[in-house]
Parts: structure tokens; C-alpha cells; sequence
């Protein structure tokens, strides 16, 4: 009920009104059945302005943190995830990706379409990071199609950090559906289920024309913290040199 107050009334409008976002491809996306939309992550309100577009409900696996967190902030966010039917994905370990799966799978089992960053996380200078597998092992476990989907703009219009968005077109461009029925029964093999993620990440790739890592994301967030985190203290030290002991 509370997913189609704010699709209808509370915040689709709103976004639809700031943001006018040009919908492509949205002939792809079916009217009806189990599928999963992957798409590229670029800002917080990837989350909403596509359920905000579409005309069928879609879930997507949001991060445990958006559950979690302290303070009223944290209690109005949780509550409005889980008002919009949104599904927790702890993040931290190879359990804890096997638990997200079983919820995807869930979502899926119901004909509903589910929604999935593959990146595993927000992109946080705009480029496309390398996917993780479990896409692949959801479409193949519940032999569904993959629409890939592309937000071009939301980076511009969000980025990392900003709470207030700025006002910038948005494209959200569907590609046509991807179909691994070839690989059926193959879900235990990595090698495949590498291909298969690597072709919806190229899909992704040839629909938002980003520049294309293939690290990922987590990772490559990581080493430029350490590096800058290793930066601060080297200008410190430099501007508080350590007096040699008489």
C-alpha cells in the first residue's frame, strides 16, 4: 500500500516534475512475469526514480545500511525502505551474498520483477565497475530474462555525499531483454557465470557509455581511501615534522 502511495502520490510525481526524465526502451520491460532489471548505480535516487517510471512494481535488494542506520535519519530511512517493500542484502561475505540470493529468488518465484545493481555498490566518480555473479545465478536458478538498464544524468543530478539533488535531465534507457536459457543447469560453473555477468555489464556498458573499470568497485573505493587516508598523514608530518631526539 505505502510502495503505491508514494509511486502515485507522496514522491513519483514530485520526481517526475523536478527531474522530467526521458524514458527509452521501456517496451522491453514485460508487462507481466518474473524478470530481473540490472542496471548501472549512480545515485541514492537511482532507487527512486525508476520504480517511479515503471509501470509494474519492482523490487530492488538495498543495502543492510539503509536499515541499520543511527538516529532519526536512520529511523525515517529504514522506514520508508521497508514501507516500499525493499529487501535488506548484507553485503560483508560470501553467507551473506547467498542470503541475498534467496531473497531475490523469492521476489522472482512471485512473477514480480526484481531489481539489481550488479555493481555490488554506487559508483563514486561515474564509471561502470566490474559486476558480481549473482545476477547470473538468479537469472539462471529462476530462468528469467535480464532487461539491462542504463541511468544516465543521476550522478549529475546526485552525487556521492549531496543531499539535495540538482536540477539535470535524466535518461533511463531499458535495452532489449537478455535470454540465458543456453546456459540452463549451469549455475554451479564459474567460468560461465562470469560470461554471463560480463554480457550484462557490457549490455549496461553500451546502453549509459560509461567508462568501463574492470575492478571492483569495493575495491577500487577501498584503495583510493587508504591512499588518501595515507596522503593526510603524510602532510601532516610534513607540516609537523617529528624534533630528533637530544
Amino acid at each position: 500500500m505505502f510502495y503505491y502511495l508514494l509511486k502515485y502520490v507522496l514522491l513519483g510525481p514530485l520526481l517526475r516534475l523536478v527531474f522530467r526524465p526521458r524514458i527509452e526502451g521501456l517496451e522491453h520491460v514485460p508487462s507481466s512475469g518474473a524478470a530481473i532489471v540490472a542496471g548501472n548505480h549512480l545515485s541514492f535516487s537511482d532507487h527512486f526514480l525508476m520504480p517511479a517510471i515503471l509501470k509494474r512494481r519492482i523490487t530492488f535488494l538495498a543495502k543492510a545500511e539503509y536499515f541499520t542506520g543511527p538516529g532519526l535519519k536512520g529511523r525515517l530511512t529504514a522506514f520508508f525502505f521497508r514501507s516500499a517493500g525493499q529487501i535488506p542484502v548484507d553485503r560483508s561475505g560470501k553467507e551473506a551474498g547467498q542470503a541475498a540470493i534467496r531473497e531475490g529468488l523469492g521476489v522472482l518465484s512471485k512473477d514480480e520483477l526484481l531489481g539489481i545493481y550488479p555493481e555490488g555498490t554506487r559508483s563514486h566518480d561515474g564509471r561502470l565497475y566490474k559486476g558480481k555473479v549473482g545476477v547470473a545465478v538468479m537469472a539462471l536458478k529462476a530462468r528469467v530474462p535480464v532487461i539491462p538498464c542504463a541511468m544516465i544524468g543521476t550522478f549529475e543530478a546526485q552525487p556521492p555525499g549531496k543531499v539535495i539533488p540538482n536540477i539535470h535531465p535524466v535518461v533511463i534507457r531499458f535495452g532489449k531483454p537478455l535470454d540465458f536459457s543456453r546456459y540452463e543447469g549451469m549455475e554451479s560453473e564459474k567460468a560461465v557465470l562470469r560470461a554471463i555477468t560480463d554480457e550484462i555489464m557490457y549490455a549496461i556498458l553500451s546502453l549509459s557509455e560509461q567508462e568501463y573499470v574492470d575492478q571492483y568497485a569495493a575495491v577500487v573505493k577501498a584503495q583510493e581511501a587508504e591512499a588518501a587516508a595515507k596522503e593526510r598523514k603524510d602532510r601532516k608530518e610534513r607540516k609537523f615534522p617529528r624534533m630528533p631526539l637530544s
